[in-house]
């Protein structure tokens, strides 16, 4: 009980020493590696399959963390922290099985404007969760972001059409906003980094069995270099160090302020698909990224005077 208290101790100083500037600088490059994953993930999965590829970034990522912050995260494992467990796993499961999946048909810059949805969608899921109203602009910034999504939808003849690969990285959005509400809970109970750690535990679990049951065994093919690199670049950038930089700066950075930070993620990603990957970027695919990037904006901003003066 007495190691329990000091670790919470412990946590508490370390907390309020942390400095704000840095957590947001630590949010931008987690955007930033977010941003470049989509790209690598198109390569890996010219080898790997979703599940597959998931479960190996999961494995990784939580062996890495086990071996570098086992004092952060060993002292966290009880009881206690067994719900936000499942909630954070489960839900982080079905956000990377939609996006990966739906990615293997779209490009990665449409994939990940599609995905900055969650950011319009996050204050209906904190009113679920949190019984914590959305303001009105909230609900505009949803008209917008529906219409942005008509733009990207618009295909040659002006006709409107979604891909199977659009709806499930939309579904995506719609799931990442409930895991962005619960993280943002947890982070604040709980050491992010412990959090982290068992979000890729109990999401690993998941995509090991899915990829038993419903893909193909490994093959030779997974250890061509680019695949190889691809993945190591998924799990110690993409998915360890940008989850902890995302943790940590949700613990230290007001909320309205880190969600502006983040989406830029989506910025990052068309940019390097469209340098790396050679993306096309039609004119109504452009209209709807920026309508969909300000809808996100709309929905993230709030220029209180209390945020101001905040930190």
């Amino acid at each position: 009980m007495r190691m329990v208290e000091r670790f919470n101790a412990l946590r508490s100083r370390w907390s309020r020493s942390f400095p704000p500037n840095l957590a947001r600088i630590m949010l931008l490059a987690c955007a930033a590696l977010w941003g470049g994953s989509y790209l690598l993930a198109k390569v890996a999965m010219t080898a790997i399959t979703p599940q597959w590829l998931m479960a190996l970034r999961m494995a990784g990522a939580s062996a890495c963390m086990l071996a570098l912050f086992h004092r952060h995260i060993l002292p966290a494992l009880n009881r206690s922290i067994i719900i936000p467990a499942l909630v954070v796993g489960v839900t982080y499961w079905g956000t990377m099985v939609t996006q990966m999946t739906g990615l293997q048909t779209i490009d990665p810059g449409r994939s990940a404007f599609l995905t900055a949805a969650y950011c319009v969608l996050t204050p209906f899921a904190t009113w679920i969760v949190s019984r914590v109203r959305p303001r009105a602009i909230n609900l505009v910034a949803g008209v917008i972001c529906l219409v942005g999504v008509g733009f990207v939808s618009l295909k040659n003849g002006m006709t409107l059409s979604l891909s199977a690969g659009d709806w499930l990285t939309i579904g995506t959005a719609v799931v990442f906003s409930f895991n962005l509400t619960c993280l943002g809970v947890y982070a604040k109970r709980f050491d992010p980094i412990a959090v982290t750690f068992v979000q890729f535990a109990v999401a690993g679990v998941l995509f090991v069995a899915g990829a038993a049951f419903t893909e193909p065994a490994p093959t030779t093919a997974w250890l061509a270099p680019p695949v190889v690199a691809s993945v190591l670049y998924l799990f110690l950038g993409a998915t360890m160090s940008a989850q902890i930089m995302q943790n940590i700066g949700l613990a230290h950075v007001p909320a309205s302020q880190a969600s502006i930070i983040m989406c830029t993620e989506s910025l990052f990603a068309v940019s390097f698909s469209a340098l790396f990957w050679g993306e096309r970027i039609t004119w109504s695919s452009l209209v709807g990224f920026a309508l969909i990037f300000t809808a996100v904006l709309l929905s993230v901003f709030r220029p209180t005077r209390h945020s101001l003066h905040r930190n």
